[in-house]
């Protein structure tokens, strides 16, 4: 009790230089938990966008079927299973079609893919129910960044030529009915949303499709001949790559900032050893072991962590929630950067995060506040008195 009085009172003495240390402490502290929160809320949007606009619960490929491989596209389709035909009339699955095909924006030749989608789907956010017109030309529903390079608008017109199962080329006007505006480029770039039963037509494919979409936590039979359930683990891999590459850039301001939080309490403690050698000295004439003169210089520098955790706690909690509600926008330039990433990303500062950093911050700093009190053990009493250091 007598080293953490003495502890206090030491602490109050050094004044502004205690503050600042205190100060920089929280900033710290702040910092460290903002960038920590804005990672853990950017990974739960994309995911979650990831869901509502592309993978639904999970998806059946077409056996052939590989994403990364065009020349798979044109042999990647087949007849909807009857397995799977009961989930698709109750709205639980919905069928998409994949085809290569070419378009003139302007008398320029832009190569993308047609994807058939049922105008009366519920699965996924892409606006669907705007394909369901009444015209002669194919209604096409294409994402901001697809009509950004195409310089597409509502209502404009635009020639595609594809080829169907049989090897004949053909080619028709298409009319763009909507624009939406999605966070997934994976379902935007070079790519026209389509009528489903428009492009089985188009392609001669009768009742086939590429790939079929589940609703979440639908109940369906994971083996189906000819096709293959990939699940949420699977589909998220590049996102949990993507999330590990930012955690590992995020664990390095991590550790930058705690290294000089650190470094600035480490030269405090020595700072404070050298200038009260003398004080040091008198307190172990005066019967007070080396291990409690040890231990007060420790609590001392615990203290800051403590303070500082407070302090935070004053000017962090409102600024962190004002960020929390208002959310952090990103520039436009992070929409172009290929992946899953909104425009404005709300932190999520769970307790496992807050609680965790203040612990962490904690420890180290009581720590580092011992290694330079270590010295203290090695001092002669005459000659800290004297104001030598050994």
């Amino acid at each position: 009790m007598i080293a953490l009085k003495l502890a206090y009172r030491n602490l109050v003495g050094a004044g502004l230089r205690t503050w600042l240390n205190v100060f920089v402490l929280s900033i710290s502290f702040v910092i460290i938990i903002w960038n920590q929160g804005l990672m853990e809320g950017w990974n739960r949007q994309a995911k979650r966008e990831t869901i509502d606009w592309e993978i639904g619960g999970g998806q059946y490929w077409h056996e052939k079927y590989d994403p990364y491989d065009p020349f798979t596209i044109e042999e990647s389709h087949g007849a909807i299973p009857s397995k799977l035909a009961a989930f698709i009339q109750k709205g639980a699955i919905t069928p998409v079609l994949i085809s290569q095909a070419v378009i003139y924006p302007d008398g320029r030749i832009k190569s993308v893919l047609l994807k058939g989608i049922d105008p009366q789907q519920n699965i996924l956010k892409i606006p669907a129910a705007s394909l369901d017109v009444d015209i002669p030309e194919i209604p096409a529903v294409i994402g901001a960044r697809m009509a950004k390079s195409t310089k597409l608008k509502v209502g404009d017109y635009v020639t595609v030529r594809w080829r169907d199962a049989n090897g004949t080329f053909d080619a028709q006007d298409i009319k763009i009915v909507n624009i939406m505006k999605t966070d997934v480029p994976s379902i935007d770039n070079a790519q026209l949303w389509i009528p489903l039963d428009r492009l089985q037509k188009m392609l001669q494919l009768g009742d086939e499709a590429t790939l079929l979409v589940t609703a979440n936590k639908l109940d369906a039979p994971e083996n189906v001949p000819g096709w293959i359930f990939r699940d949420h683990g699977y589909l998220f891999k590049e996102i949990d790559e993507m999330i590990k590459s930012k955690n590992a850039a995020g664990s390095i301001l991590f550790i930058i900032l705690l290294l000089l939080a650190m470094l600035a309490i480490f030269d405090t403690q020595v700072l404070a050893i050298f200038r009260r050698r003398r004080e040091i000295g008198t307190l172990i004439a005066l019967g007070m072991t080396r291990a409690r003169v040890v231990r007060m210089f420790t609590i001392e520098g615990a203290m800051h962590g403590i303070l500082a955790a407070i302090l935070a706690a004053v000017y962090g909690i409102p600024l962190l929630t004002l960020q929390a509600v208002k959310g952090f926008h990103l520039p436009e330039v992070a929409d172009e950067m290929g992946f899953a990433s909104v425009q404005t990303i709300f932190p999520v500062y769970g307790a496992a995060l807050v609680i965790g950093t203040t612990v962490l911050i904690l420890i180290t700093v009581t720590i580092v506040s011992f290694l330079p009190a270590r010295r203290i053990s090695k001092m002669n009493p005459t000659d800290a008195i004297r104001g030598k250091t050994s």
